[in-house]
């Protein structure tokens, strides 16, 4: 009676994974369209789609730093129609949120990794300092009268300055803007001084000379601005962030569906257009052993770990 019962589930299995998926499936976006974390999305969403054999719709939903759309998915009907594509916020959200209606890390199936994507320290075009080394000393020595802008609560560009804030040991005056367009119109109006953003958004706005760079934020140099220096060059040893994605499926989605989602995702990180779309915004496609539930989930367990401590004891923190 159990092997037939086990025999049942197995060939339920199949069945899933064969049938899978017979409609288009939704892929949730917590930011805007046209934001760093959509463009990649879009890139993603049609390569998965020519894999799939079926239409990949972005939906954008937006709100409390992404925590509305992650909501949203988890509360979905779990059957592989409904996945979520998410950055850094799936691991800060706990610590941002005292009311938080999910968990990243027990209501979602683990789909894989997608892109890791470098940020950018920028200030107003006009800003003295010429480089890193003179803005550690502009900022000590201006303190709160240096106006820092984010794209608002658990965005990554709020964590980045947060980090540049914690490495040179002054409080400046934080901004916030609803979405990351705001705060870059703001900084190119020099209402504020600095931003820190994905090179999603700034790589156009660099190479334009519209702002002054002041260094990425990789341990290492990137392709996309090869002679621009990294902060730790600058001096701000160990200073180090980059933005990372992963998709997502609501918790008690089929194994065989789960699975199937995670092959059209590694395929679609093959796809030369794709990795040219992604190699154009400065996002790097994150290594095979990535592109895995484990993968993901091991990593959203690091970063869970590592920035949860830090956010508790700044008290950021949103009802």
């Amino acid at each position: 009676m159990v092997v037939g019962a086990l025999g049942l589930a197995l060939a339920g299995g199949v069945q899933a994974a064969d049938a899978y998926p017979s409609k288009p499936v939704t892929l949730v976006v917590p930011f805007s369209a046209g934001g760093p974390t959509d463009v990649v999305s879009r890139a993603l969403g049609q390569a998965m789609a020519r894999e799939l054999g079926q239409s990949v719709v972005v939906e954008n939903r937006l709100g409390a730093g992404g925590t509305v759309a992650a909501a949203f998915v988890a509360r979905a009907q779990p059957d592989g129609y409904t996945i979520l594509i998410h950055h850094n916020g799936m691991a800060t959200a706990p610590a941002l949120y005292k009311k938080l209606s999910y968990s990243p890390l027990k209501d979602f199936e683990y789909v894989g990794q997608v892109a890791d994507v470098p940020m950018t320290l920028l200030g107003r075009k006009d800003l003295p300092p010429a480089n890193a080394a003179e803005l550690v000393k502009y900022v000590s020595q201006n303190k709160d009268k240096v106006s820092l802008a984010n794209a608002g609560l658990g965005a990554v560009s709020q964590l980045c300055g947060l980090l540049f804030e914690e490495a040179v040991n002054v409080k400046m005056t934080s901004v916030p803007y609803q979405g990351t367009g705001p705060a870059m119109t703001a900084l190119l109006g020099g209402q504020v001084d600095l931003l820190c953003d994905q090179t999603t958004s700034t790589l156009p706005h660099i190479n334009a000379s519209r702002v002054k760079l002041y260094g990425v934020t990789t341990p290492n140099r990137i392709k996309a601005l090869p002679n621009a220096p990294t902060l730790q060059e600058g001096g701000l040893k160990g200073f180090s962030m980059k933005v990372w994605h992963g998709v997502y499926a609501p918790k008690g989605t089929p194994p065989a569906v789960v699975a199937r989602l995670t092959k059209a995702l590694q395929q679609a990180l093959k796809d030369p257009v794709v990795a040219k779309r992604l190699d154009d915004l400065g996002a790097e496609i994150v290594p095979a052993d990535k592109q895995t539930p484990e993968g993901l989930k091991t990593w959203l367990k690091a970063e869970s770990e590592k920035w949860q401590p830090l956010l508790k004891t700044m008290k950021l923190e949103a009802d």
